[in-house]
Order: structure tokens, then C-alpha cells, then sequence
């Protein structure tokens, strides 16, 4: 936006330069990094943007990293990030091994495969963090567009983790591509420029412009800086100095790509021909196959040659005349840069089909015979169809998708099944390439190949994999179960029958797909057909299917068994069974970092939505509830990605820290945006939740009768219901609305179904549940006991929102009672716990239970003592010495405190899962530690809050 003479200065732009100048300020100070996506029209100023900020990077001795995305290199994989990291070589180094290992094969720097998925992002974020220990780092990728989607995985990854180094990102991409597909940050909107700084460019560009011409220029252009700067020197001299009128229309968006066409069908053909080369390859040169043997270099006048000058003389000619049309230029290394990208544009669009075939023949023979590029241009070249061509490009799209690749594998199997003739061989290479797209992050692309291939016959031989591509994409894509159970069941009998086709770990997928379906919508033919074929199933698949088939009645022992899958497969790294083992974890609530580091970003984002859904829920259940705002990032990952089954259910799990703060407004706004989608596909799992999720609401409100209503739609009273494999959550909260209701009798048949159930024996969620409910429905006498066992439940202290709102129950029923002194100690933890969850409407029944409980504490008047009482009272006792309850062992202390409370030898035991008599033995040996000789002196000898507790409980 400069003037092109050394003025760099930018006109407008002061939002996006003081983002950029703040992102460097940080990183230099060492204060953390930040990543930042511009995203404008062509010729809006991206670019300009990134020169920007290079220059002031480079004053401030960043090292700098940049590269610009190439439509014609965009099937090589990891080929824009070999150019990012090409400086940065001698890093590595410094790296450990394996990413070494890893990224030098993802470069091709070394012979092997590279794992999956991110691993090359770790060992990329590594090489770069060893760059900012020596000074900050500024990265720059422009047309994201156009980058190879294995490179763009990784800059995601880098764009997710920069944070805490001094490394500044800014990325620019256009508006209608699909570049920032599973981008995770919002970008930044490079807008049109004002009508002042419009007009301030403008006549920075061409300061001779009659004011008429200027006005309709500004008029056409509307605000984009390139128009403003191409379209007046298009112009004839007589409209520009306003002598005749202007043209009825100038050209401007795809307009503009035809004033660079125009521009181009003045150049010769052998300049023509060496931009076509540089538009399609990105790194030609001007050379003898550029040139050929034209000899109309010179065609608009001056002395032309006879064909005999020297090839370096022809090139040098065609060269001025390319830099002369301001089309483009040569940079430091002899290569062809666009003045824009939308010159590339138009260099293709203005070629006809035979001169981009021989283009692209050109550019084969360039390359090696082992070059990927080769085959791609090859591919390209070919007229017709080509078998051999079309094997060669399968094979190559095979190993490419072993590398990692899966959605650059797609693409050649793709061109492989558009070269083959064999309409079999067609399909084959297709669903194939469906598949990989899928896995690859490219869902809408998988649902395309699906459409293709649907129009000709299926050969039987690929039919359960095609079939497989269906499910895929209809679950995923379409939001759709229906396929689910027509076509998987028939599927796994055929790869499961003797003399079956192999298809690698396709059995196992497919009956986690079945899983998937049957579990979302609680249609028992997907249970059945993974029933009958058990035999086949590996153990992760099998704990899968317990855990979600009917839990109260098949999911005893599921969490222990999942840890010690866990451990094994943290050996074994089996891709698909960690899948599995995610989906079991997240039925019982039990995923933990142990099962999060299988998944240490080396998977695509078929997995890795996965893996952020898991840990949307378990944010929610373990009171990371500042997470809340993740699961709508999520969900507009999932959705630029074609996963719009993802992101209906990030958005699910985002209603569920709504409920819990009571936001009843966000909650209905959420559910009118998911639930339609959810009813129309059947989808049980988010409906019903969605009731519960109301009914949580509603109970943080106190409206008890509502949320009793909505919850009987999902359980009657005693009865752990098939077909909800998340019984547990609404458990405790139907035995709350039915208490707070009146229904007592409906509340422990309730508990008592859970207690049959074994429901304690699923995991270690479903036993604090089971736990607090048998708390809050206990008889007085038998109530501290009952509290203090679901205090005591392993691990309670994971679940704070549940904990909190066992804390208030605790608390209210001992204000009740009388022994409001007690009650402040679980209504303060409480009311902290939900203060930092920001659930506004719990916090404040807390605090009212507090105002009650001090309320009667200060009113309450003092009864004379009962002439009948057998039991002394504090002031009746004795001075008994005070011991140092150090003398105690724990176990011996921990008793100690509870007989402190008052509670009974069988009370004591039920609560630290101890017979009476032991408790009666451990007393015999605590007596004489602190010199004490009755229950009710134990309490005073005993140091800290609770002393006292037991002469007050005496004297009731």
C-alpha cells in the first residue's frame, strides 16, 4: 500500500497494526507469544499486512519465517512447512531423537515414515522454542489457503501452543476457502478501507486522477487497495484526465483477475508460457524450456532477434518483458514471484487446456522419478486415461496416507480413479479416498467422493468398506443413524465370515461406529448386532460395549478394568483401541492424564474431536468449569470441518455450565440450536440430556416440582432404566426434586434400585452418586454417618459441583436440625465451591441456609437444663487434661474425630469401612493415649475445630 518507491507507509489499517505491534511488543519482552489470522479479500492488503509486520520484526532482530501458499504444491505434504523450518535446520539438533526423527522424515530429510498426526507438530513447536531461547520468533504464512494440508495441521497446532513462548504467528487467508478449517482462534477481518483512507491511497497512486475519474474509481473499487491501485492504470490517458467519459463498467473481484488477463494477452508467448510454469509449480525458473524457440520476445517493437541469440539473452529479454507488466518479478534465487496472487489466478484461468497439460509435462521431466510433485503434475499432463499412471498414483496415495498424509492420500487416489478406466477399479479407489478424507480432517470432501460413487455399481469386494464411508460420513456429516443399523450389521457379518477380505482394523471400527449409533439414539438392533459378534471384538471394544449397552446391569468393575487397558496400551500405542478405551472412560467418567497422553497430537482431527469432547465433559464434572468457553470453540471448529455431529455436541456439553449456573436464558437459546438436529436424528443422548440439563436449572432455582417432572420422563421412581447409559447423572439429582417434592418414599425406592444395582461397583462417580443420595435420604439418627461415608467415597473430592451441592444438602439439614454451628462448616465449603463456579443461583441458597443458621444461633434462647438428664454437660465435667493428638496414629485420629461427633461405634465403622469391634479395639488403645475415660472427654482432649462437638451432641 506503499507508493512503490521505498514509501512503506500504510493508510489506514491502525486497528490490525497496533494488534501486530502489541503481538511483537510481547514476544520481545519475553511476556508469551500469540498467533493472529488475517482474513480479507484478494488484494484487500493481507500481504502488505505481513511485509509490515516483517520489517518492524526485523528492526527488532526477530528472526523471521515465512511462506507463501501455493496452489500448484498444495497435494505435497508438509511442503509449506518444510520451507518455514528450512532456517531453522540446525536446530534440530538440539531436539530429542524421536521429533528429530520425525520431523527430518516428515521434510524428507530422511528415509522412513513419520508417525501420525501432530508428532511432527511437537517436534516443529520444540525446533522453534529452541530458536526463541537465542530471540523472539515472528512466523509468517500467507495465502493459508493454498498450504498443504498436513503443514496447516501443524501451523493449527503451532497457533494452539505459541502462547507461552516469544513466537508471534500471523497468518492470512481469503474469505471463501476452506483454509481455516479447524483454525481455533476467530481471525481478524481485514476490511475494505474507509472512504478518507480510500481516498488517501488513491491519490498516493495516482495523484493526476481527474476528480470525476477518482470519484467512479473509488466507487468501483470500494475500498480495496489493489483495485485502487490496478484499475487507473488501466485506464486510457483521455479517462484518466476526465477528457471522455469512462467505460460503463470497470472490472473489479473476478473483474480484476480479467484486467490481469488482458494484461497478459499482450506479453509473448514464451513470457506467457514462463509465468504459466511459475503459476503452476511455484519455483520456475526462466529457462530454456520456458523460452522454446518463440521469437516474438520482442513483438511490440525494437530490434527482434533471429532465433540465434544465446538461450541466457532470450530468457533475459522475455524477463524484462514479464517485469515490464508488472505481473511479476524475479526474487534472490532466479525464481518468478506474483506481484498478487490473483495474477496466478488469471496466468491459469487465461491458459487453455492443451497449454496447461504441457505445462505441467514440463514440469515432470524437471523433478526426480521418486518426486511426489512429479506424479502430480504427470497426473495433471495425462489426456485420457493412463492404468499405469493411475497404479502409480494409488500406491503413492497409499504411502502417503502411512506418513500421516491421509487427506493429500485422498487427493491422488482421487486423480488415480479419474485416470483408471475399470469403472471396479474406480469405486475402489474412491471409497478408499472417502475413507482418508474422513480420517483427514476433510469430512465435506468424503461426503462428495460418497455421492460419486453411489451413481455406478459397488463391486462386492469393497462393499463393507464402502459401507463403512456411508456410516462415516452420514454420522458425522449429515447428523444420521439411519445407515448405522442398515448397513454395519450386514457389514461385520461379511468381514467376520470365513475366507472374508482383510480390511486392517475395519471389524473394530466398524463396531465402534455401531456403538456410537446405538449409544446415541438407544436403538437396541446396534446392541444385538454387536452381541452376535462379541467373539470378534478385542477387549477395549468389549469394555466399550458394557460400558454403554446397559451399565446398572453390565458395567460392575468397568473403571478398574479400563486402567489396566490403559497401562497396556500405553505400551502397545494401538491407535484404534485408545479410541475405544476413550469412549469407555467417557461412559463411566473416568478419563484421567494417563489416558489423555495416548493421544499426545498424534491424530487427526476424527480423534482429537473426540478427545476434546471428553475433556468438555470432564471439565464440567470436575469443576473446571472456566473451560466452558472451549467447547464453543470447539464447535465452530467442528463445523468449519464438515463434523457437524461435533459440533452439535460441544454445544450439548457447553448447556451443561449453563445449567449448572442456572443461566436458564443461555440454556434455552442452546437448546433451540441443537435440539431440532438432535430430534430429527433420533439422538436420545442429547435430548434426554437436555431435559436433565432444564431440570438442574430448575432445582438451582428451587422450582422442585418442575424438575421432578422432567426428570420422571427419564426415570420412574426405582428403576435404573435400559438405554440411558448415563443413569448416574440425573440419579441423585431425581432423589434431590424428590425430597424437595415430598415424595420420600419414591426417593429411597430410588436409592435402594441403586443399591441392588451395585451401582457403587461401576465407578468411582457412580459410587460418590450412590453415595450422596443414600446421604441425603437417611434417618436422623443414621444421617452423620450416612454424610460422612459419601465424604469418605475415593476421590470425592473430583467431583466439586457435585461435592458442593452434598455440602448444601449437609449444611441445610443440620440448620434444620438445630446445630447450626455445625452447619456452617459444609455451608462455607459449598458456597466457596460455587463462587468459584460462578453458579450464582446455588451460591445464594447458601448463603441463605448461612443467614438462618446465624439468624438462630444469636436468637435462639437458652433452655434450662433438664432435671432428667442423665448425661453431664460441659460445665459439669471435669478439667480433664488436654494430649497432643500427635500420640494418635492417623487411623487411630481419624476415629477419634468421629466419636468426637457423637456417632456410634457401628456409625464410626460404617463410615471408614471397618467392623464395629475394631472401632471398639482402636478406642481401647486411644483412651489411655489422652488420658481420658469416656466418650464425651474424648472431644475435649482432642485439639482444633471440632472439639466440643461431642458434649454438644450429649447434651441434645
Amino acid at each position: 500500500m506503499g507508493n512503490g518507491q521505498g514509501d512503506r507507509t500504510l493508510v489506514g489499517r491502525r486497528r490490525e497494526q497496533a494488534l501486530l505491534e502489541r503481538s511483537l511488543e510481547r514476544a520481545r519482552a519475553g511476556a508469551g507469544g500469540s498467533a493472529t489470522v488475517l482474513r480479507g479479500d484478494a488484494g484487500i492488503g493481507k500481504t502488505t499486512l505481513l511485509d509490515w509486520t516483517a520489517t518492524r520484526a526485523a528492526r527488532d532482530a526477530f528472526t523471521v519465517l515465512r511462506v507463501v501458499g501455493n496452489e500448484a504444491e498444495s497435494g505435497i505434504a508438509f511442503g509449506a512447512l518444510h520451507h518455514v523450518l528450512r532456517p531453522l535446520r540446525e536446530n534440530s539438533r538440539a531436539l530429542p531423537p524421536h521429533q528429530r526423527l520425525a520431523l527430518e522424515r516428515a521434510l524428507g530429510l530422511r528415509d522412513g515414515l513419520p508417525p501420525e498426526g501432530f508428532m511432527v507438530g511437537a517436534a516443529a513447536l520444540a525446533l522453534l522454542a529452541e530458536e526463541a531461547r537465542r530471540r523472539p520468533v515472528l512466523v509468517l504464512v500467507d495465502d493459508l489457503h493454498w498450504v498443504d494440508p498436513s503443514s496447516a495441521a501443524v501451523f493449527v497446532f503451532l497457533h494452539q501452543r505459541v502462547a507461552e513462548l516469544p513466537v508471534v504467528m500471523v497468518c492470512t487467508s481469503r474469505p471463501d476457502r476452506a483454509a481455516l478449517e479447524g483454525w481455533p482462534a476467530h481471525p481478524v477481518d481485514v476490511e475494505a478501507l474507509s472512504g478518507e483512507d480510500a481516498r488517501t491511497l488513491l491519490r498516493r497512486w495516482h495523484p493526476g486522477l481527474a476528480a470525476a475519474t477518482a470519484r467512479r474509481v473509488m466507487d468501483e473499487a470500494a475500498g480495496n487497495p489493489l483495485a485502487l491501485a490496478e484499475l487507473p492504470g488501466q485506464l486510457a490517458a483521455e479517462h484518466r484526465r476526465g477528457v471522455v467519459p469512462l467505460p460503463e463498467r470497470l472490472p473489479l473481484g473476478e473483474r480484476l483477475e480479467e484486467l490481469f488477463a488482458r494484461r497478459l494477452r499482450s506479453l509473448p508467448e514464451s513470457a506467457a508460457r514462463a509465468l504459466l510454469l511459475a503459476a503452476l509449480d511455484g519455483a520456475a525458473t526462466v529457462g530454456n524450456d520456458a523460452v522454446g524457440n518463440d521469437t516474438d520476445v520482442n513483438d511490440a517493437g525494437g530490434n527482434d532477434t533471429d532465433g540465434q541469440e544465446a538461450d541466457e539473452d532470450r530468457a533475459e529479454r522475455i524477463l524484462g518483458r514479464i517485469e515490464a507488466s508488472g505481473l511479476a518479478r524475479l526474487d534472490s534465487v532466479g525464481r518468478l514471484v506474483f506481484r498478487h496472487p490473483l495474477v496466478r489466478s488469471a496466468v491459469i484461468a487465461s491458459a487453455s487446456a492443451a497449454e496447461r497439460r504441457a505445462a505441467h509435462r514440463t514440469l515432470a521431466q524437471r523433478l526426480r522419478e521418486d518426486d511426489p510433485r512429479r506424479l502430480l503434475h504427470e497426473a495433471s499432463a495425462a489426456d485420457g486415461t493412463d492404468e499405469r499412471l493411475a497404479a502409480r498414483l494409488q500406491e503413492a496415495g497409499t504411502r502417503i496416507a502411512l506418513r500421516g498424509g491421509d487427506a493429500e492420500g485422498a487427493l491422488l487416489l482421487d486423480r488415480a480413479a479419474a485416470l483408471g478406466a475399470d469403472p471396479g477399479d474406480r469405486a475402489r479407489r474412491l471409497t478408499w479416498a472417502a475413507v482418508m478424507s474422513a480420517r483427514g480432517g476433510r469430512l465435506a470432501y468424503a461426503a462428495e467422493l460418497v455421492r460419486e460413487i453411489r451413481r455406478g455399481p459397488v463391486p462386492e469386494d469393497i462393499a463393507p468398506l464402502f459401507a463403512y464411508a456411508v456410516v462415516y460420513v452420514d454420522q458425522s456429516h449429515h447428523v444420521d443413524f439411519a445407515s448405522s443399523f442398515a448397513l454395519l450389521p450386514g457389514a461385520l457379518a461379511a468381514l467376520t465370515a470365513p475366507g472374508a477380505p482383510a480390511f486392517g482394523d475395519l471389524v473394530e471400527q466398524m463396531a465402534f461406529k455401531l456403538l456410537l449409533a446405538s449409544a446415541y439414539t438407544g436403538d437396541r438392533r446396534g446392541w444385538e448386532a454387536l452381541e452376535r459378534h462379541r467373539e470378534h471384538l478385542s477387549p477395549a471394544a468389549l469394555l466399550c460395549h458394557r460400558a454403554w449397552s446397559d451399565p446398572p446391569r453390565t458395567a460392575h468393575g468397568a473403571e478398574a478394568e479400563l486402567r489396566g487397558l490403559v497401562a497396556r496400551m500405553a505400551v502397545q500405542r494401538e491407535a484404534a483401541g485408545a479410541w475405544l478405551l476413550l469412549w469407555a472412560a467417557a461412559a463411566v467418567d473416568a478419563a484421567d492424564e494417563k489416558l489423555w497422553r495416548l493421544f499426545n497430537d498424534e491424530h487427526t482431527y476424527a480423534t482429537q474431536g473426540s478427545v476434546a469432547k471428553a475433556r468438555c465433559h470432564q471439565a464440567f464434572l470436575r469443576g473446571r468449569w472456566d473451560d466452558a468457553e472451549a467447547c464453543l470453540r470447539e464447535a465452530d471448529i467442528a463445523e468449519e470441518l464438515g463434523y457437524h455431529c461435533n459440533a452439535l455436541l460441544f454445544r450439548h456439553y457447553y448447556a451443561h455450565f449453563l445449567a449448572g449456573r442456572g443461566d436458564e436464558r443461555g440454556l434455552r437459546a442452546v437448546r433451540a440450536r441443537v435440539e431440532p438436529a438432535a430430534a430429527r436424528a433420533r439422538m436420545r443422548f442429547v435430548t434426554d440430556h437436555l431435559d436433565r440439563l432444564q431440570a438442574l436449572a430448575a432445582l438451582a432455582h428451587g422450582r422442585h416440582e418442575e424438575a421432578y417432572t422432567l426428570l420422571r420422563r427419564l426415570m420412574a421412581p426405582g428403576e435404573l432404566p435400559r438405554g440411558l447409559a448415563w443413569f448416574h447423572l440425573p440419579f441423585f439429582d431425581f432423589v434431590v426434586a424428590s425430597l424437595r417434592c415430598g415424595r420420600r418414599a419414591e426417593a429411597l425406592a430410588h436409592v435402594e434400585a441403586g443399591r441392588a444395582a451395585g451401582m457403587d461397583a461401576v465407578s468411582a462417580h457412580h459410587a460418590f452418586l450412590l453415595a450422596a443420595a443414600c446421604a441425603i435420604t437417611a434417618d436422623d439418627e443414621e444421617a452423620d454417618a450416612a454424610y460422612a461415608a459419601a465424604y469418605a467415597v475415593p476421590g470425592a473430592g473430583e467431583w466439586v459441583f457435585d461435592l458442593a451441592r452434598l455440602r448444601l444438602s449437609h449444611g441445610s439439614w443440620l440448620r434444620r436440625r438445630g446445630r447450626c454451628a455445625e452447619a456452617t462448616e459444609p455451608l462455607r465449603a459449598a458456597a466457596r465451591a460455587f463462587q468459584e463456579l460462578r453458579a450464582d443461583p446455588w451460591l445464594a441458597q447458601c448463603q441463605a441456609e448461612l443467614r438462618s443458621a446465624n439468624r438462630f444461633r444469636v436468637s435462639a434462647p437458652v433452655s434450662p437444663p433438664s432435671t432428667a438428664a442423665t448425661l453431664p454437660t460441659v460445665s459439669t465435667l471435669p478439667n480433664l487434661p488436654t494430649v497432643s493428638a500427635d500420640v494418635l496414629t492417623a487411623q487411630e485420629l481419624r476415629i477419634a474425630r468421629l466419636v468426637s461427633t457423637g456417632l456410634t461405634n457401628k456409625e464410626v465403622g460404617a463410615a471408614l469401612h471397618l467392623s464395629p469391634r475394631t472401632i471398639g479395639a482402636h478406642l481401647y488403645r486411644i483412651f489411655p493415649k489422652l488420658g481420658v475415660t469416656s466418650r464425651a472427654a474424648l472431644a475435649r482432649a482432642l485439639p482444633g475445630p471440632d472439639s466440643g462437638r461431642a458434649d454438644h451432641r450429649a447434651t441434645r
